[in-house]
């Protein structure tokens, strides 16, 4: 069996953050949802744990971190083209996101959103020869000029 992962997030809202991941497609676990958390589903072995912040502070005795203020952490996922990541992120402004960044080496791309509660995903594309040569060396002034805010 391929290992899981359960990524877990803190939000405000739960019905906004239910309704915002399923506008980019994705779908609720009913069997792991109630008034405290979401199970989305992202594929067969990934799942993101929405849960509302005060029901996330009873699994941590850290402060949760404002993701609209501070960077907790990057959500990558990959896409199997350039046209599949430009659709990911006109999802996410559509449902409610934030654009916040993107990349173009030319063998990757990428684009950023920000959901509604802040936390950073980026949706990336990679030449599959590239990626399976891994990838060319790229100076300091090509990586500068291949990365954007906008």
């Amino acid at each position: 069996m391929p290992t899981m992962i359960f990524v877990n997030v803190a939000v405000d809202d739960l019905a906004t953050s239910k309704a915002f991941y399923e506008a980019l497609g994705w779908s609720i676990n009913p069997h792991f949802t109630d008034d405290n958390a979401a199970c989305v589903v992202i594929s067969d072995t990934i799942h993101l744990m929405v849960l509302v912040k005060p029901f996330f502070q009873q699994f941590t005795s850290k402060s949760i971190v404002d993701a609209t203020v501070s960077n907790e952490m990057q959500l990558s996922l990959s896409a199997d083209s350039k046209e599949e990541v430009d659709a990911m992120l006109a999802k996410a402004l559509a449902a409610g996101g934030t654009a916040s960044g993107s990349q173009d080496f030319g063998f990757m791309y990428s684009k950023s959103f920000d959901d509604p509660d802040g936390h950073h995903w980026d949706v990336m594309w990679m030449d599959p020869v590239a990626a399976a040569g891994g990838g060319p060396q790229l100076t300091e002034e090509e990586l500068r000029a291949g990365i954007s805010t906008t």
